[in-house]
């Protein structure tokens, strides 16, 4: 069984592509894979590994500037769900595009996972799901607004668009792990909202500490690994990916017409061309070959 982390931390790094190499090199040593992002505003991401080459990744990333409080969320995995390591720098480890937002100088309430059901059971409390429409797709939670955003930039034209559906209301927001809800609860106080609150630990830790019957979410939480999706008690929950679109299926969504593994599905049946398709059947054949000699095909 291997372990799962996924981390965050904002703090301030001089020279973040000084902390690369180092970093890179340890990960790789303890044969840990996954992708870390490093940007001046800090450290995002997810990694796999043993126990042991986890815990060498963490005291490395600890000892990092401004890192020693770094708090992160694990999991488990039957299987590598990650095909290589990587370490890449970013402008931002999460991109929203607002350059004045800083998480460190304000952020919403945070809200424990067990008072959160409390919270968005309240009147007069607008519930907003700040995570991309094809992850609100698979589960959410109860009476969630979805944005319908494709990626996390869209979120601040959204809420200027939309601001006045919810004056006088309090804002509870939540993501995956906790990143984006640090900055779009930063960004919502910077418009003068002055009760905005958020899942600490987000949908991950909700998932593992509150129990299921008394759960509030609904459907599976998308995980950006091999696992796709996982449940309560950060459980997979037998979601599939397209390997085209890269959105995530249901096993009755596979059962459509529309979808051929590793070419197409009803999402994205109209999004590519017979040549596109030709050069995914190709990587496809790639990909089972691969897996027939027991090893793994990095485009899969």
């Amino acid at each position: 069984m291997l372990t799962v982390a996924a981390l965050y931390h904002f703090t301030h790094f001089e020279d973040p592509a000084a902390l690369r190499a180092p970093l890179l090199e340890l990960c790789q040593n303890e044969g840990i894979k996954g992708t870390l992002l490093l940007a001046r505003e800090g450290i995002n991401g997810t990694i796999a590994g043993t126990r042991a080459g986890i815990d060498a990744a963490l005291s490395h990333i600890r000892a990092m500037p401004g890192c020693s409080d770094l708090v992160w969320k694990e999991s488990s995995a039957q299987d590598m769900p990650f095909g290589r390591m990587k370490v890449r720098l970013k402008r931002e480890i999460v991109t929203m595009g607002e350059p004045d937002i800083d998480p460190r100088a304000s952020v919403g309430r945070y809200v424990e996972p067990a008072e959160w059901n409390a919270l968005i059971r309240g009147n007069g409390v607008a519930v907003i799901d700040t995570r991309n429409d094809y992850e609100v797709a698979i589960g959410t939670f109860s009476g969630a607004i979805d944005p319908g955003t494709k990626s996390f930039r869209e979120f601040p034209d959204w809420w200027r668009d939309n601001a006045h559906r919810f004056a006088g209301k309090r804002i509870a927001m939540f993501c995956t792990g906790g990143i984006r809800c640090e900055k779009s609860t930063s960004f919502l106080v910077s418009q003068g909202v002055e009760e905005v609150f958020h899942l600490r630990g987000g949908i991950l830790k909700y998932l593992e500490e509150v129990p299921e019957d008394e759960s509030l979410w609904q459907g599976g939480c998308f995980v950006f690994d091999g696992r796709v999706a996982i449940g309560h008690g950060l459980q997979p929950t037998g979601h599939d990916m397209c390997h085209a679109c890269r959105r995530p299926l249901s096993e009755d969504e596979k059962a459509r017409p529309e979808y051929e593994a590793g070419v197409s599905c009803h999402h994205c049946i109209s999004e590519y061309d017979d040549r596109d398709r030709a050069r995914f059947r190709e990587r496809q054949k790639q990909v089972e070959i691969a897996q027939a000699r027991g090893v793994r095909h990095l485009g899969g």
